[in-house]
């Protein structure tokens, strides 16, 4: 069943090129389908196109299909395009003509274009929560090994002290930057399409105020043309917040691996969190964080897929469209799995205490000690000359009694504040 059929068939190649894998990713939207379609059935019971016994057999229908989307028995045979005329196959066999009228006053287009939306709308909140999950995480790592310093590195060379709580606030920070993009595409999402039918409106008196309300859009997307330019862009505006999320945890990723390799030493895992090598008996990769950085890398390329699929096409429904849910569904899923497996692991984690304490860190303290001149009346510069030659010559006496104060430092890492930054951009 195709609904543009008009009494002929599309040669099969053609068929075959042009649906893709619309069966196999439509899997996932679905639900969102049904949920548009009861809405604007009774949006059409409203403005007196469908009648009251007509409504409540659709809605009967379309319940029993949700029920079977949520079982896993819903199927997308081969002789159906896609969700949509599946759907309707099954509504005109349970309601007749009732089921032939469904599509009243609506296109493919804008069901295609509700259905992303709440997609978008269910997906970023999911995402969110996962990220709260793993702030939670990070946070409750810093507090626990605040006191345990490590080396910082500028150029990848030892630069100043830090800390494991340093370091692991760091990221629960950053994920609240990752959280403010994710909350903008949420909002992006949160317009309801639907009743732009082919992106000109429609001659029949919809009530999409009615619609928006039904399904729990926070307001209107107004104008039709501009609803259908939505598509390319609601999936430009999340897939920067999925790499920007995704930049972090390869950041962080590349930042444990670095950490666990033996010429450093500065943080472990449980054997069972590795993996061997076939030859080598004494290798522990670190293949999870490797595979994770990996992909990771990748969704960061999808803003850029998206932009070069869209960027020169004129306003109005192209099929080009059909090529971004592939990338754009995978890559949510992957993120989601991303996180999760970090929430799972870093636990785990098992921080080595007293790495400073080596003689090779000594240089680390240069600034600590021109510091500790400075405060005593010697002018900065000349304490700057001072510790650099007693560091050539091999005279240098590390001043370790670090203390640091300011807000963001390794003796004040404004926990509580960081907190309070993130509960204010979520939920």
């Amino acid at each position: 069943m195709k609904l543009w059929d008009k009494g002929y068939t599309a040669a099969q190649w053609v068929e075959k090129f042009t649906v893709g894998n619309d069966r196999i990713l439509d899997m996932k939207l679905a639900k969102y389908d049904v949920i548009a379609s009861k809405a604007h059935a009774q949006m059409l019971n409203k403005i007196n196109i469908l009648t009251n016994e007509e409504l409540k057999s659709l809605v009967s229908a379309l319940d029993e299909i949700m029920k079977s989307i949520e079982e896993g028995s819903f199927t997308i045979e081969k002789e159906f395009e896609d969700m949509h005329s599946k759907i309707e196959y099954i509504l005109t066999q349970k309601t007749g003509d009732a089921g032939k009228r469904i599509h009243t006053a609506r296109s493919r287009n804008d069901q295609v274009l509700v259905a992303l939306h709440l997609y978008v709308k269910e997906e970023a909140s999911q995402i969110k929560e996962i990220m709260q999950q793993l702030f939670d995480t990070l946070l409750e790592l810093a507090e626990k090994y605040k006191d345990i310093l490590l080396p910082g590195y500028t150029h990848l060379q030892v630069a100043m002290p830090s800390s494991f709580g340093l370091w692991f606030s760091a990221y629960a920070e950053s994920l609240i930057d990752d959280l403010i993009l994710l909350n903008a595409a949420a909002q992006v999402t949160d317009q309801n399409p639907l009743g732009s039918a082919a992106g000109y409106g429609t001659s029949f008196p919809v009530d999409r105020t009615y619609t928006t309300e039904l399904i729990g859009f926070k307001t209107l997307k107004y104008n039709s043309v501009a609803a259908q330019m939505s598509r390319g862009k609601l999936e430009k505006t999340l897939a920067f917040a999925l790499a920007s999320v995704s930049g972090t945890l390869s950041k962080l990723a590349s930042d444990i691996i670095m950490y666990m390799n033996p010429n450093f030493g500065f943080l472990s895992f449980p054997k069972e969190f590795t993996t061997g090598s076939s030859i080598m008996p004494h290798k522990q990769n670190p293949d999870v964080f490797e595979l994770l950085r990996a992909r990771s890398n990748k969704i960061q390329s999808l803003p850029a897929e998206i932009i070069l699929m869209t960027n020169n096409l004129t306003n109005g429904y192209h099929r080009d469209f059909q090529l971004l849910k592939e990338s754009l569904l995978r890559s949510v899923d992957e993120v989601k799995e991303n996180l999760t497996v970090l929430c799972d692991i870093l636990p785990e984690a098992q921080p080595k205490e007293g790495i400073l304490d080596q003689e090779m860190y000594d240089p680390i303290f240069s600034v600590e000690t021109a510091n500790q001149l400075v405060l005593k009346g010697m002018p900065f510069r000349d304490a700057y000359k001072k510790v650099g030659k007693e560091l050539a010559d091999g005279s240098f006496v590390p001043e370790k009694g670090i203390e640091y104060t300011h807000e963001g430092s390794i003796g004040n890492l404004c926990l509580k504040e960081i907190r309070e930054k993130w509960n204010n951009f979520y939920p």
